[in-house]
């Protein structure tokens, strides 16, 4: 499987040095999702377009048999780019500083080897859309997918992920929680503005603003289980427009992150605890949250395939141990319908590490034939074992 996916490298190269020149945000992949769905028709796969808004779902093989579906998502981040590379993004102001650009090449290099495969059952690649942000109603592309019937008669369900700080030649899995669920908090710390000389004549928000960080700061280290995985950021802090004028309100946002429901809530309680410590010093405060997913939890049968996989394509010694985080990833909406597993690929630049979300992300692409190989092995293992069993 490795020798085809290396076989087919120069495609694979083209198709993610293209996508990565002309990103896309969330639910705006128009152009990213027609090449999608052209190359997969061109392949012989049943296309469905527009699924999810943006998103593309291809079929090939007998609907009778059991389905595994292999997700890739495509939307870019809105971030400047300030990479050398000849194919940095012409669209300004938004770059595939997550890998979704290589995630979308090597599904459709899968997509191309599998089609060249004889299998039982039948495959489904599902080109999702706008996992790094929600549309107005708070929805990401995962969700909206499965509400377009992406999951659909699917048994089980795949992904990967790259990683840029693990060597080219590895990939990373374990059963159980892989990322973090995720919500974001807008809050606004209201009090009476004012002449920045006579602040005893005002309720001055910057001063509860100094209070309420620092509860927010110390809700991780003294208000949850020390067990249990938690994160809570601040982003933004807006306010005032003169250096002599104290404002009436302070704008704050920022994000929390978690593993656990009950954690989920207690965060939330806690967040809201650090705002009302504004009335207690005779100001008030306005605060929502944003639900922006679960957590993603790899299921054991799902996990032990990709390992499988990644013996048959790597050797055992190059399957390594995931590592959770609590990053945020949508594709937790899939595994916690049907049982499924993401997988992290290795793609480090040896000295020249360009990580995630940031202005000079990038990838080793001689990984790519690697996940290529994983992904389609993966795929065939469960159909074909599937059928036997």
């Amino acid at each position: 499987m490795l020798k085809n996916a290396h076989v087919i490298y120069e495609d694979l190269v083209h198709w993610r040095r293209d996508f990565h020149t002309h990103p896309e945000l969330g639910f705006n992949e128009k152009r990213t999702s027609g090449i999608v769905a052209n190359e997969l028709e061109k392949m012989g796969y049943r296309v469905r377009r527009f699924v999810g808004k943006t998103g593309v779902i291809a079929d090939l093989g007998d609907e009778s048999g059991p389905t595994i579906a292999i997700r890739a998502d495509m939307d870019a981040l809105p971030i400047m780019e300030s990479g050398d590379r000849e194919y940095a993004s012409l669209n300004p102001g938004i770059m595939h500083a997550c890998g979704h650009d290589s995630h979308t090449a090597m599904a459709l290099g899968a997509a191309l080897i599998l089609a060249r495969e004889k299998f039982p059952g039948r495959v489904r690649f599902v080109f999702q859309p706008s996992e790094e942000m929600a549309d107005e109603e708070g929805i990401s592309g995962a969700p909206r997918m499965i509400e377009d019937g992406a999951l659909d008669g699917v048994d089980l369900i795949i992904a990967q992920h790259v990683n840029p700080q693990s060597p080219v030649g590895t990939i990373a899995v374990s059963a159980g929680p892989s990322s973090g669920g995720v919500d974001s908090w807008y809050g606004t710390i209201l009090g009476t503005g004012g002449h920045g000389a006579h602040p005893d004549q005002t309720n001055d928000p910057f001063y509860m603003l100094g209070h309420v960080i620092m509860a927010l700061n110390a809700i991780v280290s003294r208000r949850i289980n020390p067990f249990q995985p938690a994160v809570i950021s601040i982003g933004t802090i807006n306010g005032g427009k003169a250096q002599n004028v104290i404002p009436e309100k302070v704008e704050i946002t920022g994000t929390l992150r978690y593993s656990d429901p009950i954690t989920h809530q207690k965060i939330r309680d806690e967040i809201t605890n650090a705002f009302a410590i504004s009335r207690n010093l005779g100001g008030d405060y306005e605060l929502q949250f944003e639900f922006g997913g679960g957590p993603n939890v790899n299921h054991e049968t799902a996990t032990q395939l990709i390992k499988m996989a990644g013996v048959n394509v790597l050797g055992k010694e190059y399957i390594l141990p995931g590592t959770p985080t609590l990053g945020a990833e949508d594709f937790g909406a899939f595994s916690e319908k049907i049982p499924g597993a993401m997988y992290t690929l290795g793609t480090r630049i040896e000295g020249d590490e360009r990580k995630l979300h940031h202005p000079r992300f990038d990838i080793n692409e001689l990984a790519m034939p690697i996940g290529v190989a994983v992904l389609a092995e993966a795929a065939l293992s469960f159909l074909r074992n599937k059928v036997e069993s």
